[in-house]
Order: C-alpha cells, then structure tokens, then sequence
C-alpha cells in the first residue's frame, strides 16, 4: 500500500512538472518542489476534498459533476498557498485549467504504471 502511494505521489509530481512547461502561469522550482507539492495535494486530497465536496454536493449534482473541477482548482490553490513562492499560481482560472490537464495526465500516466 505504501509502494502504491509512494508511486502516486511520483507520477502526480511528474504532473506537476508537466503542467508548469505547459502554462506560463504555473510555476515550480524544480522536481524536489514538485515532490513536496505532490506531498500536500495527496494530504488535502485526503483530507479537505471530501469536506468540500460534501458542503458543494447540490451545486456538483446540478452541473454533472463538472463542479469537481473547481474543487480541483481550489485544492491546487491551497496548495500554492501552503507551498509559497515556491509553487506558484498565476490565477484561478489557470488552476483551473491546469486541474483539467492534471487529472487527463495523472489517469495516462496511471494507467501506464498499472498495467
């Protein structure tokens, strides 16, 4: 279970660094950064989202769930916020797309680790 986690946590790091060549508006220092991030997105993840999720449960079931999305976005911008000027967040709107592009990149690169 811990290997799985660990594993998790490797690939969402590499996410993460995918994202930040993608978008000007994403920034990470460097892989190390990346790993800490993972770190405390896995922990919020964990903890926070479920809460948020609950409290936004009728607005997630009028749009289909696309609401999850800004859950996405709001839990990568309490992240920036823990991380500092390290992780970096231009706005929400760029956390919002990059929660797209993290979920669409961590099922590949998930898929291809599992199988």
């Amino acid at each position: 279970m811990f290997l799985r986690w660990f594993l998790s946590i490797f690939l969402n790091a590499i996410t993460l660094i995918i994202v930040a060549q993608l978008f000007d508006g994403f920034h990470l220092e460097g892989f190390g950064t990346a790993l800490i991030a993972s770190i405390i997105l896995s922990v919020l993840n964990f903890l926070v989202r479920p809460i948020l999720i609950i409290l936004t449960l009728p607005i997630t079931i009028m749009t289909l769930g696309l609401f999850l999305l800004v859950i996405n976005a709001v839990t990568l911008m309490i992240t920036q916020g823990v991380m500092g000027s390290s992780f970096e967040i231009s706005g929400f709107g760029t956390a919002i797309i990059a929660a797209i592009v993290i979920s669409i990149i961590n099922t590949l690169l998930n898929r291809i680790a599992t199988d």
